[in-house]
């Protein structure tokens, strides 16, 4: 069919704004946190690329696996006319959905959302040319805000993967599965990518591997700040954490000063102290258990309908619907 312009939603202003708000907040609180969505500029996207590859991160692969293997099934199950995916990036595991779900003969329109216009740009011309029969709307938004904004051209397959859902702390993950519930018409489904309880050691090797990369990608938030924030931290002065929360059932990602040092952030007018070892929180990824999962669906107003996972049963695809 066609590739529409982009929706746009958000902003270079927007984004801007959200992230002096959030540095503020963060870098003011006890302990001191950054969300980890500032990871994500060119060089953080270049090295998450990274770390999907290396040995010791399963889930990127695992979930592409589930999905070579259940593409079929979802597809059938879902009966969806619209495949919107939340955090797109390059589309490249949602292609496997796409022919799936075109097999079927339901399916119309492809709408990835992105915060990132220039992932969107990247994607779609190839996204084009690879499936001419779907009408294609690429949105730019943060899907933490612009839920109720987002296109309804038909009963929509809502796909949100990668296990982005554990970056939420608990109450966050009930506002965002409620909010995205209410804004979603009955009928409707959503196929959830959840990273499982395992091995600690395993949960700790993928967060900490032996080549650093991780380590990089972490300390990357700082460069941003630096950058966008006209800040003056040194990066190569934090270590990079990785922790098991058994009590959470997460992995905690922190940044920790190796010394004590002042940090000014001249866009917020911020002076920083850091004592030696103390830490900056970055991220956090929880763990699932069916049972717990299946009832947070519940609580939000979705019914499991599906449960793929792999031979070893480290991930989870799923497929609630409203």
């Amino acid at each position: 069919m066609s590739t529409a312009p982009l929706v746009v939603l958000l902003g270079p202003d927007d984004l801007r704004d959200s992230l002096l708000a959030d540095a503020r907040a963060g870098l003011t609180s006890t302990p001191k946190t950054l969300p980890p969505k500032y990871f994500y500029d060119d060089l953080g996207s270049q090295l998450f690329d990274q770390i999907t590859a290396l040995e010791e991160y399963y889930p990127t692969r695992t979930e592409h696996a589930i999905l070579s293997a259940h593409a079929k099934d979802i597809a059938e199950l879902s009966g969806a006319e619209v495949l919107l995916e939340l955090g797109s990036g390059s589309s490249e595991k949602t292609r496997l959905l796409l022919e799936s779900l075109l097999a079927t003969g339901s399916l119309s329109t492809y709408v990835p959302v992105d915060v990132s216009a220039g992932a969107l740009d990247e994607a779609l011309p190839g996204l084009d040319q690879d499936f001419p029969e779907l009408a294609l709307q690429g949105v730019v938004a943060d899907f933490d805000r612009h839920l109720a904004d987002l296109p309804v051209p038909g009963r929509r397959l809502i796909a949100f993967l990668g296990g982005t859902i554990g970056n939420y702390p608990p109450k966050a993950r009930r506002r965002f599965l409620a909010g995205l519930t209410a804004n979603m018409r009955p009928g409707e489904s959503l196929l959830l990518g959840t990273d499982l309880v395992k091995e600690p050691a395993r949960l700790i090797a993928a967060y900490d591997d032996a080549k650093g990369v991780t380590a990089e990608f972490n300390r990357n938030v700082l460069r941003v700040l630096n950058r966008e924030l006209d800040a003056d931290f040194d990066p190569e002065r934090f270590d990079h954490l990785a922790r098991w929360d058994a009590d959470n059932e997460w992995m905690a990602m922190s940044l920790r000063a190796t010394e004590a040092m002042h940090v000014r952030v001249a866009a917020l007018d911020l002076d920083l102290t850091f004592a030696a070892g103390e830490e900056i929180r970055t991220e956090i990824s929880a763990k699932f258990r069916r049972e717990g999962i299946t009832a947070e669906l519940a609580e939000a107003g979705l019914t499991l309908e599906g449960w793929w996972t792999d031979p070893d049963q480290d991930y989870a695809l799923m497929l609630a619907r409203k």
